[in-house]
């Protein structure tokens, strides 16, 4: 048994203006800090044994805001990056109808039939996962830790837990900097905690 601590990262400019974000490395902004100081103010007193992050700068960075309260290292992993959305890596989502309308309308209803150009598919994304939580277990067994990714990456996991197909992709919702948590038990995953912000409610009346 084990539990697992899944926190998307905090706000970047490409979250606020909405492109494809992918493996473009951004960092957070200023409220995307902000928000990482606030899921680390949650999570103080939760008895973390390690912090995981996405390599890129976006997740390590509120990674280490984790981390420090928790007094512990980020360790990058790789498992856990964000897909790669190939040519569509930087488009507005205006931008990537117009380079191809058809695939661009089946992102939206039917996102597990779709491969980027260039780059990857949910299921691609869904089979390292698959792979990346049986190493964690077997290192982290009765232990809690946390994985700090992106929202692709995030969404699908939550449907791996839920042992739910891809094509119900756009059923789950993760908001920046939200945290969820799972009790996972040989064979059993129970939802403890889905996309909760309320960490960052004060934020959003400064």
């Amino acid at each position: 048994m084990f539990h697992i601590i899944l926190v998307r990262h905090g706000r970047t400019e490409w979250n606020r203006v909405e492109r494809f974000r992918g493996r473009a490395d951004l960092d957070l902004d200023e409220v995307g800090v902000k928000q990482a100081e606030a899921a680390a103010e949650r999570m103080a007193n939760w008895p973390v044994s390690a912090v995981y992050s996405s390599p890129l700068k976006r997740a390590m960075h509120t990674a280490q805001v984790l981390a420090g309260r928790l007094d512990l290292e980020v360790k990058p992993l790789p498992g856990i990056i964000d897909i790669d959305f190939g040519r569509w890596q930087g488009l507005s989502p205006q931008e990537a109808a117009a380079d191809d309308a058809g695939l661009f309308q089946k992102w939206l209803t039917s996102p597990h039939e779709v491969n980027f150009p260039g780059g990857e598919s949910l299921e691609i994304v869904r089979n390292r996962l698959d792979e990346t939580v049986a190493g964690l277990g077997q290192r982290h067994q009765d232990q809690t830790i946390v994985l700090v990714s992106h929202k692709v990456v995030c969404q699908a996991m939550v449907l791996y837990f839920l042992d739910v197909d891809n094509s119900h992709f756009w059923q789950i919702k993760q908001d920046v900097c939200a945290i969820n948590l799972f009790k996972i038990e040989e064979d059993i995953t129970r939802t403890l905690l889905l996309n909760d912000t309320c960490h960052l409610d004060k934020l959003a009346n400064n």
